[in-house]
Formats: C-alpha cells, sequence, structure tokens
C-alpha cells in the first residue's frame, strides 16, 4: 500500500515562532503540575515539549472531540513516563479543561503516573513496562495495512529501552512487512533514570543499526520546529519502509540546573522556590533576555 494521499501543511515563519512559544507554555505547565503533585519525571517531558507541540498542532490529523474517530493518526508512548508532556498537551489542544493538570498522579485522577486508557479518552495504549510500546504501534500499523486504511501510526519512545530486546524485534517484523504507515520517534536524550546510556549500555550507532534493520533513517534536533515537521512529512512520504526519527533532545530543556543531569529523570522541583527559578528561565527564553522584556 502506497503512503496516504496526505503532505503536512507547509508551516510559515510565524507558524513556527507560535508552535515555539506554545512549546515553552507547555513546559511551564509540566514544571507547575509535577510540583503540584510531588512526584514525577522532568528531565523527559521538558525535552520532549517541542516534539509533542508539533505532533498535536501541526502533524496528527485527530480530533480532541471525538476520541474515537476511525480515521484519526494513532500516537503510541512507550516511554509512559514522560506522560506529563502529553497530558499538558492534550490538555492545551482542547481533550480536557487545563485546570485538570493539577491532579496529576491524585487518588482518583484520570492523569495517572503512566497513561492508562481505561481512564482518559484519546489515548491509544496503556504504557509503562519500557518497549511495549513499540510493539503495540507495530501490531497496529500492520493492521491498518492490512485493512486498506489511510491513517499513520506514530510512536514516541525512549533511547534507553532500545536495551529492550522486544524492541528490536519489533522493529525487524516492521521492516518485513515494509510498514510505510508506521514513524517511530526516539528521544535520543542520552540519559535513563542510573545515569547515561552510553555509560550503562552503549547504544551507538543507533543510525546504523536501524538502516541495518532495513528502516528509513532520519536524524533531527528535536527542539527544531521545522526538522520536527519535515521529518515526519518524509516518514509519511516513504513508500518503501518504515521510518525512525532520532530525535536529538536535550533533557530537562529550557533550565539550566536540570539540563543533561540524569538526576532529574524521575524528580519533580522540590518545592515552589525551585519551581519559581526554573519558571524565571523558561520566561527569559532560558536567561538569553531579561525578565519582563
Amino acid at each position: 500500500m502506497p503512503p496516504r494521499n496526505h503532505s503536512l501543511a507547509a508551516i510559515t515563519d510565524p507558524g513556527v515562532r507560535k508552535l515555539e512559544l506554545l512549546a515553552n507554555t507547555i513546559r511551564e505547565d509540566i514544571l507547575r503540575m509535577l510540583t503540584t503533585a510531588g512526584s514525577g519525571h522532568s528531565a523527559g517531558p521538558l525535552g520532549m515539549a517541542d516534539i509533542f507541540t508539533a505532533l498535536y498542532f501541526h502533524i496528527l490529523n485527530h480530533n480532541p472531540k471525538r476520541t474515537t474517530w476511525a480515521d484519526r493518526d494513532r500516537l503510541f508512548l512507550s516511554n509512559g513516563h514522560i506522560a506529563p508532556v502529553r497530558y499538558v498537551t492534550m490538555a492545551h489542544a482542547g481533550y480536557f479543561p487545563v485546570d485538570e493538570l493539577k491532579t496529576l498522579r491524585k487518588f482518583g485522577s484520570r492523569l495517572q503516573g503512566h497513561p492508562e486508557i481505561r481512564h482518559l479518552p484519546g489515548l491509544e495504549n496503556t504504557s509503562g513496562p519500557l518497549g511495549d510500546g513499540s510493539s503495540q504501534a507495530v501490531g497496529t500499523a500492520y493492521a491498518a495495512k492490512m485493512n486498506g486504511e489511510s491513517w499513520h501510526t506514530y510512536c514516541v519512545m525512549s533511547d534507553g529501552e532500545l536495551e529492550c530486546g522486544i524492541t528490536w524485534e519489533a522493529a525487524m517484523f516492521a521492516a518485513k512487512n515494509q510498514l510505510n504507515n508506521l514513524t517511530w520517534i526516539i528521544d535520543r536524550n542520552n540519559i535513563q533514570i542510573d545515569g547515561y546510556t552510553e555509560d550503562i549500555m552503549p547504544l551507538e550507532p543507533v543510525h546504523d543499526k536501524f538502516a541495518a534493520f532495513g528502516w528509513n533513517v532520519l536524524e533531527i534536533d528535536g527542539h527544531n520546529m521545522r526538522d520536527i515537521i519535515n521529518a515526519c512529512d518524509r516518514g509519511e512520504s516513504t513508500w518503501e519502509a518504515p521510518t525512525v526519527i532520532i530525535a536529538h533532545t536535550i533533557p530537562g530543556k529550557g533550565v539550566s540546573f536540570m539540563e543533561c543531569e540524569p538526576s532529574w529523570h524521575g524528580k519533580p522541583p522540590k518545592d515552589r522556590s525551585e519551581l519559581g527559578k526554573a519558571l524565571k528561565e523558561l520566561r527569559t527564553l532560558e536567561g538569553k533576555i531579561e525578565a519582563g522584556e
């Protein structure tokens, strides 16, 4: 089956700027909700804010008022611990009220520590065990291809879960069946909960490994909106193979004392003072302009 008759809409410079500012707002809300919850992951969600903003506000064919719409694109989240960035982006996209973000990880909340499909409309999978999302996305893309469906399947995943064998089994299956309706986006931030990936279990050369498995491989700056959008467009336009986008990101992006520090993988700001310092950096574009300018 050829790619769907679809090309992502061209984006103007003002459009790019609008997405960049929205991504920064999403980072602020991530930090607020994590501080209120008193637990959760900071580094990954902050690093993936640009990609989730691009997905929900430019790339995906979706409708927050029709969460089970048959022709929607499917977005799987494999590394469920970065749920805060998905929740905040979904709230801004209209899936549920922004005020509900305050309930993160509270008893009875729809916003669990890891996404739970039974409780929150708009999710495609329940995620937690790393590696599972890749196989779930592959199975969904395979079913869509069997049925002649035109929608596209995306899966966001971590680099740390490339240490899981199930990921490579799914990669072989996808290439063998030429699932050109599938795009994986890897958050290549080089950290995991107990340190740097290349110290714990070296992953490089990631590009060459996926190419050897028969994938269309793209590498991008995961904080460049044009790169993100163009890579997804190229993935949706590829005939011969599934696409993997290796998105190089900065964990904790936008907050100097969090950036590239594995210790921030799984903890929130400890109090309102620490939150205030982080928000000040975000509001001044990482300290590049004076506050209030």
